[in-house]
């Protein structure tokens, strides 16, 4: 079953895109201008296909940005880079793609795809390979379930591009990360071409459609006067990302953030309010690539990858990405825990907390029932 988004869609779904992001997948405010420029110049609706309705042998071909989400701000793409890689992969492996997908659920990345399936004409397929953002091109459920990556073309805003063809995705993610360097810390890329049969093994499905209800629920709260974070919890209890809980409310008192090696990395530290003025108040400290990984109050862990660590606006709940961070910002900070698929043994040896040099193993907050819903003034 396809569902058909107008231009009104698209501030909601660029907010829950941001909100699945956890801080990275680049500022899904750019996406959906591009998505917006896309719909006037094409004349054309979105089309979100169910992947159940995808046809086993249909070529689908996910797009997306790759680089720092922070060179995206200062560095615009023209629209059209995403789409050109797609084509070019086409050529090369001799047939058309039925569809194009996610390979993340966040930021800019949800909203590549749309550009790409307006602009060509396709369907986008109502799925992708992280079921959030992640900072690597082999962190997908595409690769932990054996789809390779490429062959994959990267192409940057002056149309430049390159094919790339490994022996293993961990060499892909080498080499496109040097070329996205390359290319000013931001390209544009076309991969794990697959057939519908794999689409349907091996993705998160229905993320789009998540975001979206995020987006709306959010919106809605702030329309109808509600308590925007409970709205947002008892929203996400109807999905596969549940549950969800608010674990900090502080102000932004430093951020360390650096671009290097193709990532936005660094640390962003959260003093709580607290509401008695004799209480020491305490340190969140988040730590992020790309997307936040980690959050830690005086040594204890509240939150750590997979599940979901969102930096959100303590009176809106519009969520704050990487780039966004400032001192001073009132923010209260949300966990949510990740649909099974991403929770499986060899999901977690590809993203868990020790493949980003943590010493701890995975606890989901599904299932760590010490850790207490928090709010403060």
């Amino acid at each position: 079953m396809s569902l058909h988004l107008t231009k009104d869609d698209l501030p909601d779904l660029a907010r829950g895109a941001a909100f699945l992001g956890t801080g990275g997948g680049g500022n899904p405010y750019v996406g959906r201008l591009m998505v917006e420029r896309a719909m006037d110049e094409t004349g054309r609706q979105l089309e979100l296909l169910d992947v159940n309705d995808v046809p086993d042998d249909a070529l689908v071909i996910p797009t997306a940005m790759m680089g720092a989400p922070t060179c995206i701000v200062e560095k615009l793409p023209q629209g059209l880079e995403a789409a050109s890689s797609l084509r070019r992969l086409e050529r090369h492996l001799g047939k058309e793609a039925f569809a194009t997908m996610p390979i993340e659920a966040g930021g800019v990345n949800s909203m590549i795809p749309l550009v790409v399936g307006l602009r060509l004409g396709i369907p986008i397929v109502d799925a992708d390979g992280m079921g959030r953002a992640f900072p690597e091109l082999f962190h997908e459920t595409f690769h932990i379930y054996g789809v390779s990556g490429t062959p994959m073309v990267i192409t940057n805003d002056h149309d430049d591009q390159a094919l790339v063809d490994t022996h293993d995705n961990y060499m892909m993610e080498w080499l496109a990360r040097g070329l996205a360097i390359r290319m000013g810390g931001v390209a544009y890329i076309a991969e794990y071409p697959m057939d519908g049969r794999t689409v349907k093994r091996t993705s998160v499905a229905g993320t789009l459609g998540v975001g979206l209800k995020i987006g709306r629920a959010i919106r809605e709260a702030r329309e109808h006067h509600l308590d925007p974070f409970d709205h947002l919890a008892a929203t996400l209890a109807k999905t596969s990302y549940s549950p969800a809980r608010v674990i900090f409310t502080g102000k932004i008192v430093e951020v360390f953030r650096r671009t290097s090696e193709g990532f936005a990395k660094g640390t962003v530290r959260i003093q709580e309010l607290s509401a008695s003025p004799a209480a020491e108040p305490r340190l969140l400290e988040i730590q992020f690539q790309n997307e936040n990984l980690i959050a830690r109050a005086n040594g204890y862990v509240l939150a750590v990858v997979p599940d979901l660590i969102c930096i959100l606006d303590a009176e809106t709940a519009e969520p704050i990405t990487t780039e966004e961070l400032r001192y001073g910002q009132r923010v209260t900070v949300m966990a949510v825990a990740v649909p099974p698929i991403m929770c499986t043994p060899e999901a977690l040896e590809i993203w868990g907390p020790r493949h980003f040099g943590f010493d701890i193993d995975f606890t989901s907050i599904a299932q760590a029932s010490d850790v207490a819903e928090e709010r403060t003034a």
